[in-house]
């Protein structure tokens, strides 16, 4: 690309900090939209505004359903007088992801399914992991803005390979922390305090980074949002389907999920996904 026309559209937890990261870091001009606005520089009205002459579009959306409508606005565009690549960020199911390799090549858009690992704090300090599935050369020019708002890119295979990535990762995150929210709970009924847990863990095979996280923050009753429950809880139904296609029975994450779903139904879904520690901590 001669210069980039950056399009960032959801400006939630994760897409307002890599937007606020890549306008920082000055490689071209960088415009913004949100279903819900939010006032943040370079702000637009409309997926359009936003989008018109861009030839770098990168999709922080909510979900599936959200991802298919803002694309299907962008294929309604008219095209830049350059190439146009759209990089889809958004967890999504696999046939999602699919839809959107297929359409944009009938249109003759270049595509790059590109899901993340890394909450909060990771967007703020450019530190999020990639995970990239799509021709080579395509991750190979793209990469360099993608370092803007990550610390790395996990090359993974055709598009879809990095959705399938995303999602099975994200089974294990899910289940950990259920795991651990039973722990912590069995553990301090029984007169354990939740530092000693936190220092065992620490020192146990089973320790981990998300752990070291999570654990601390759990104990407290924090659930300030980094990665919420409501996604979590979507991106378990996604990968319940992907076992259910591979003919596979997964019972752990089936379990997980419908216990997410029952603390988001008791208005837990906004709450970070550690909140499935939340029932133990009540008298």
């Amino acid at each position: 690309m001669s210069s980039w026309k950056i399009a960032v559209l959801g400006l939630g937890i994760i897409g307002s900090r890599a937007a606020a990261n890549l306008t920082k870091a000055s490689i071209g001009e960088v415009r913004t939209w949100n279903r819900t606005p939010k006032g943040l520089p370079g702000e637009c009205a409309t997926v359009e505004e936003a989008a018109e002459d861009a030839n770098l579009v990168l999709l922080f959306l909510k979900d599936a359903k959200a991802t298919r409508e803002v694309a299907e606005r962008i294929f309604a565009m008219p095209l830049p007088g350059e190439e146009r690549i759209i990089v889809n960020h958004a967890t999504v199911d696999l046939a999602t992801t699919q839809w959107l390799a297929s359409e944009c090549a009938a249109r003759g858009l270049s595509f790059l399914d590109c899901p993340f690992t890394g909450s909060r704090e990771a967007a703020a300090g450019a530190g999020l992991v990639y995970y990239a599935g799509g021709p080579a050369n395509l991750v190979d020019r793209v990469e360099p803005v993608l370092l803007k708002t990550a610390k790395s890119v996990l090359r993974c295979g055709e598009a879809g390979s990095a959705t399938v990535m995303k999602l099975v990762t994200n089974l294990i995150s899910a289940c950990t922390v259920q795991a651990l929210a039973e722990s912590m709970a069995t553990a301090t009924r029984h007169g354990i305090a939740p530092e000693q847990l936190i220092d065992a863990v620490s020192r146990n095979a089973c320790g981990s980074v998300l752990a070291a996280m999570k654990l601390p923050t759990m104990a407290s009753g924090d659930f300030d949002t980094h990665f919420s429950l409501s996604n979590m809880l979507k991106d378990s139904r996604y990968v319940l389907e992907l076992a259910e296609q591979a003919g596979i029975e997964t019972p752990a994450i089936r379990t997980v999920s419908k216990r997410m779903q029952e603390l988001c139904d008791q208005g837990l879904a906004d709450k970070d996904y550690s909140a499935l520690a939340a029932p133990y901590l009540q008298s």
